[in-house]
């Protein structure tokens, strides 16, 4: 969407998703966010209260889009969304690396709603038969946050990793297969390595 387009909330909500991420919460000032939005400084305060206001619907708005992006992190329906505002999913991306630096209520909200949901597919999953039972479920599904942190907060390495400029199309579609073959169908040839960690973990538990 055209920035002419959009609201006075939602273009000071932008303006500051970027200059928060770019310059962190506590250097970034309610003026400067008024002028990269086009508005007042008192009319960012009228809308959102404070500058701790508009820190909390920034964290809200990121968390939720992030939420929904990380769900679908593998699926053609991570590609539609990346494709439909490129620019807004770096903004976004960008603005969650900076409160997983910071440790921010923001960053410990997002971690713990995608383990909660991802615990909760795994449950549904082995009830339907389509997956087998973890002997630590939560831990698997801390496991499955990992790849997706990685996927929403890594991009340029990610992408660079793999010959591209940019984390796009070309970066998910080449992620796409071998992903779902790791999930599917496991990667070694037998259970040596895992039956040597369980019986580590047994050790250690005894002693």
């Amino acid at each position: 969407m055209r920035t002419a387009d959009l609201t006075a909330t939602a273009r000071i909500r932008n303006a500051a998703i970027e200059l928060f991420a770019r310059d962190g919460f506590q250097k970034t000032n309610v003026r400067a966010i008024a002028t990269a939005a086009g508005v007042s400084a008192g009319l960012v305060i009228h809308h959102f209260g404070s500058k701790d206001g508009l820190r909390t619907a920034c964290d809200e708005y990121v968390l939720e889009v992030l939420t929904s992006r990380a769900r679908a992190a593998g699926s053609s329906d991570l590609l539609r969304e990346y494709l439909a505002d490129p620019g807004g999913y770096r903004r976004q991306i960008q603005y969650m690396n900076r409160a997983l630096a910071e440790d921010s209520t923001a960053a410990q909200a997002f971690v713990e709603r995608l383990v909660s949901e991802s615990e909760a597919v795994q449950q549904a999953g082995v009830a339907s038969g389509a997956m087998r039972q973890s002997s630590d479920p939560r831990a698997l599904a801390v496991f499955n946050v990992l790849v997706s942190l990685a996927t929403l907060t890594m991009p340029p390495a990610l992408a660079r990793a793999l010959g591209q400029d940019e984390f796009g199309p070309a970066v998910l579609r080449r992620l796409a297969v071998p992903t779902l073959e790791l999930y599917t169908h496991g990667l070694y040839t037998d259970d040596s390595a895992l039956r040597t960690a369980t019986a580590a973990q047994e050790e250690m538990g005894e002693s």
